[in-house]
């Protein structure tokens, strides 16, 4: 029967019987009891006398074939002249007659058989958890991977931001700015090095849990039950593997925070917070509001707590203010709103279907033309930044191009964001839009029915990132982002209208983590926003071609994001 070689430091090593080379054994013979590499089946083994009628099987069925092992010639280790007959669990040990009558008589005795599978049941344990422990590392090894990825990107544009800042200063500051650039880096290295020391762990622990899953599967096939009880013990403690402690969250590159430009200040490096490979969303309901909309397409709030309420091509407007568990509707307009925002002075941009320019109502009600004209486009979503600038997405048919158009207070447009440096299109068809605290613009754009990606512009209107949805999440089901808000810390929450997911991007566009709303009971979410004490509200739609008009509207309380 086939053995196993010597124990070295734990570890199980067996090796072809024919060539006794370190080529991987593929093969047993069951006749001849005998594991063999590849070669030896076919130019050793099938040599021998009658080798055409001996049963071989692959190693991995091995494990099948048990019911062959010798348990009746297992010579006792203290009573060399008797065989074991039993094994005992009180003592843990095999035991002849001998053994029996003299110090085992009362206690816990078994089978050898049987424990012989008790014992291969408990390797196949500790196998299946070591192999969890290594599925386990590998996904930490996957996240620590796109925190790299993650970093790096930020550590790129901060740095891009240093050298920028650095041109305007010119030589009088040459000195300061590679001070600044050599911390950058010596920051940046000590997180690399941190993360790295991390992933060298896991690629050691997944290496070691990987050879040692092989060896409990090689030993579990031996055909000699006396090599096999005389090393078992030392197999089984060998599978009790600690899993590597890995750091629950990484320091992080400082990012580039410019000065006034002067001899003292130029600017400074500002801890950014750090990087986690975990992140704990969690979004509870906090009320759920009826209405009479068939769809609730986009929501505004007021700064009065009131809420703007658009069912979009359903050609209904409605101001509501929550009472309890109820909307109270204060008032109410029919027209076909595409998009709609509310500036610092509360009053309601829209976007109305077939007008180049934005229409207002102002805080008493009135419906007129506001001085934000975007002609020869026509306006789709509209998103209000800080210092009271409308950032309005474009759209013209016929010329099949999209822009994003940047608006002082008084009508003016500042920036035009519709080609690359390259003087191609930045976009097909924006659909929506929001913007981070560092001046990224994050857009929606559509492709076509089943394409769409999130565009990240920075404030130079160069695109940084794409987002088009995670391999996992939309595997099945394409990318559908219907809606886009920033958070109160600053990440981007895209509503995928296919999965009923809230994919949750950090302000470079980089995918940091997801939310099913079916799991808190949220069916057919639809548009989604933040008023401004940082209260989530998620508007919803209806089921496919159905006609109620019973739209929910969820006021959530949110963490994690």
């Amino acid at each position: 029967m086939a053995s196993s070689q010597p124990f070295e430091g734990g570890q199980v090593s067996v090796n072809c019987k024919l060539c006794k080379t370190d080529r991987p054994i593929q093969w047993k013979c069951m006749d001849c009891s005998v594991l063999m590499c590849g070669y030896c089946k076919d130019n050793v083994h099938s040599e021998l006398k009658n080798a055409l009628y001996h049963k071989i099987i692959k190693r991995e069925e091995i494990g099948s074939h048990t019911e062959e092992l010798d348990f009746t010639n297992i010579k006792c280790e203290e009573h060399t002249e008797q065989f074991s007959c039993l094994y005992c669990n009180t003592c843990d040990v095999l035991v002849c007659p001998t053994c029996f009558a003299k110090v085992h008589k009362k206690h816990d005795l078994i089978e050898i058989s049987d424990e012989y599978k008790l014992k291969v049941e408990s390797l196949k344990k500790g196998q299946n958890k070591i192999q969890k422990s290594n599925t386990n590392m590998k996904a930490k090894k996957d996240e620590l991977n796109k925190l790299m990825s993650a970093e790096n990107s930020k550590y790129s544009k901060a740095r891009k931001d240093i050298l920028v800042h650095e041109q305007k200063v010119k030589e009088q500051v040459e000195k300061y700015f590679k001070e600044l650039v050599n911390q950058l880096d010596q920051s940046h290295e000590t997180v690399v090095t941190t993360i790295k020391s991390d992933l060298n762990a896991i690629s050691l622990f997944t290496n070691q849990t990987e050879d040692k899953i092989n060896q409990v599967q090689d030993f579990t096939g031996i055909s000699n039950a006396t090599e096999f009880f005389k090393e078992v013990k030392t197999m089984e403690k060998s599978t009790e593997m600690q899993e590597p402690q890995t750091k629950p969250s990484y320091s992080s590159s400082p990012k580039f925070v410019p000065g006034n430009i002067n001899q003292s200040n130029i600017g400074s490096l500002k801890d950014d917070g750090n990087l986690s490979a975990e992140k704990n969303i969690s979004l509870v309901i906090n009320n759920v509001y009826q209405t009479e909309l068939e769809i609730i397409d986009s929501v505004s709030p007021c700064l009065e707590q009131s809420l703007w309420l658009s069912s979009g091509i359903h050609g209904m407007l409605q101001r509501v203010k929550p009472e309890g568990t109820n909307l109270k509707v204060m008032s109410k307009l029919n027209i076909k709103v595409y998009g709609m925002a509310v500036t610092q002075s509360n009053q309601l941009l829209l976007v109305v279907k077939g007008k180049t320019r934005l229409q207002q109502i102002s805080s008493t009600g009135e419906l007129t033309d506001s001085v934000h004209d975007v002609a020869p486009f026509f306006p789709r979503d509209i998103h209000i930044i800080n210092d009271n600038k409308v950032i309005v997405i474009a759209y013209n048919k016929k010329l099949k191009s999209g822009a994003v158009i940047t608006m002082n207070k008084k009508g003016d447009k500042e920036m035009v964001y519709e080609h690359d440096k390259h003087n191609k299109l930045l976009f097909s068809n924006p659909r929506c839009i929001s913007s981070t605290s560092n001046g990224n613009m994050h857009v929606v754009n559509m492709i076509s029915d089943d394409y769409r990606k999130v565009v990240v512009l920075e404030q130079g209107g160069h695109i940084i990132n794409q987002y088009t949805g995670h391999s996992t999440i939309n595997k099945s089901e394409p990318f559908t982002p219907v809606a886009i808000v920033t958070t109160p810390s600053d990440n981007v929450v895209v509503m995928d209208l296919n999965t009923k997911i809230l994919h949750i991007l950090n302000n470079y566009g980089h995918f940091i983590s997801y939310f099913n709303t079916e799991d808190i009971g949220i069916k057919f979410p639809y548009s989604i926003v933040f008023n401004t004490t940082g209260q989530l509200y998620i508007g919803c739609t209806r089921v496919s071609k159905t006609q109620t008009k019973e739209a929910k509207l969820y006021e959530i309380n949110i963490e994690g994001f």
